[in-house]
């Protein structure tokens, strides 16, 4: 059988009971990073969590699992088989949809544990009591890209939750702080670690904070639901620092002006 098993997102007394006993009888472990997974089950064995056990470990990431699973033999799950990636749930912004995939067109079983997932601690910590968020994970590196899908994510009309790397925060509270200065926003550095840390504020309020402390770690955000009208989301000014397509500036432009996106877009390129 394959059981996709949650791993600690900081805190290793996260692990679940459930998880433990699976580990337990399991023969094979795919994981993400074989590095980072034999350092966890290390980790257990020594707090007497997991009597100690030799696994076969087997590399399963987002660059090679089309290939692997393709050349697994047919009775590889006879075995008891274990899928972890990094830390938290697979298959949310980690790898394992594939695997999730090539079990149910090959009539393998399988279940899911629930355990650790950064997603839904944050917005539980948020006291948002929204019915509804949309969870994007992480935005592209590309600032044109970013600062494109980051404009869609503003004009929701729902929290909005993604992940950041910590070299890349401040520059994610400059953009919110360009194209919506009033956002409310909810920051959770190092959740479950002993340095967890909570923010919430204006993206200029949290950049305040953040600049005094450190940007070292994981963090999760939370956007709170924003105003329904687009001249609330960004300001004129903002949208002309904005390193984005003609196309796409215009047609923001005529959303927030009421002109029409040809006059916007002619305008905005003889500038």
């Amino acid at each position: 059988m394959l059981t996709l098993l949650p791993t600690p997102i900081g805190n290793l007394q996260d692990i679940t009971l459930r998880s433990l006993e699976v580990l337990k009888v399991a023969e094979i472990i795919l994981c993400e990073d074989t590095r980072v997974s034999k350092r966890l089950l290390s980790l257990l064995s020594q707090k007497e969590l997991l009597p100690p056990k030799e696994y076969r470990y087997i590399s399963l990431h987002s660059h090679n699992e089309e290939a692997t699973l393709q050349n697994l033999p047919p009775d590889f799950f006879t075995q008891e088989v274990v899928y972890m990636s990094d830390a938290g749930m697979p298959c949310i912004s980690d790898p394992g949809a594939a695997l999730v995939r090539y079990a149910q067109e090959r009539g393998i079983s399988y279940t899911v544990l629930p355990g650790a997932n950064a997603l839904l601690t944050l917005f539980a910590a948020s006291g948002s009591g929204s019915k509804e968020f949309y969870f994007y994970g992480f935005l592209p590196h590309k600032s044109k890209e970013r600062q494109s899908e980051l404009i869609k994510l503003l004009g929701m009309e729902s929290d909005v939750i993604l992940y950041e790397a910590p070299h890349r925060l401040m520059e994610f509270l400059e953009e919110i702080q360009a194209l919506a200065p009033h956002r409310r926003i909810f920051a959770a550095k190092e959740l479950t670690k002993m340095h967890e840390k909570f923010y919430q504020g204006s993206a200029s309020e949290i950049i305040q904070r953040v600049r005094q402390e450190s940007t070292k770690g994981e963090w999760a955000i939370l956007l709170y639901q924003g105003e329904k009208n687009p001249e609330a989301l960004l300001s004129l000014s903002g949208l002309a620092t904005l390193d984005i397509p003609p196309k796409i500036r215009a047609k923001i432009l005529a959303k927030m002006t009421g002109r029409s996106v040809e006059e916007c877009y002619k305008d905005s390129c003889q500038k």
